[in-house]
């Protein structure tokens, strides 16, 4: 059996995965820390299994979001409508109450979107390739480059039904 101490360091270094997951897919602080705290539960009971044939955080990726779309099943809350952060980039350009205000939006408004959808924005978000992001989805290339550009499509037609500008 693997080291506790390994795998308690290891998520300690990545434990920004499980927050922003947790975001994207619940709406509210209760439901984010469960999330969080069933992720880390199956982390733990496959980490045995963890091979590491790729980086530590691709695996927990892959996880992650098998678990966030498994327990959003069994939860099966009607989202919200809200708007949505027309360009994430110019987070950057605003004060720090605004950006949070921008960033809550933004997590609120993903709410909109199926949980195939919130996979895939937020590994753009972490700035992962076609490639990378079909490895964790578990689909070709292609499909993820077309369900990527259906999603920032999608994101486009909830940003104008809202008129929510910046």
């Amino acid at each position: 059996m693997k080291n506790q101490k390994e795998f308690l360091e290891l998520i300690e270094q990545h434990k920004g995965i499980l927050y922003k997951i947790s975001r994207m897919y619940m709406d509210n602080s209760e439901d984010q820390n469960d999330l969080i705290q069933e992720i880390i539960l199956q982390l733990w009971k496959s980490f045995e299994r963890f091979k590491g044939n790729s980086q530590f955080s691709t695996w927990m990726y892959r996880v992650s979001l098998n678990t966030a779309l498994t327990y959003f099943k069994k939860e099966n809350k009607k989202t919200s409508r809200y708007t949505f952060l027309e360009n994430v980039d110019q987070i950057d350009e605003v004060d720090s109450d605004e950006k949070e205000t921008q960033l809550e939006l933004f997590y609120k408004a993903v709410h909109e979107l199926n949980k195939v959808e919130k996979a895939l924005i937020f590994l753009f978000l972490e700035g992962q390739s076609h490639k990378e992001i079909s490895s964790n989805l578990g689909i070709s290339e292609g499909n993820a480059r077309v369900k990527l550009n259906r999603t920032k499509e999608k994101i486009q037609i909830i940003i104008k039904k809202y008129d929510y500008e910046f």
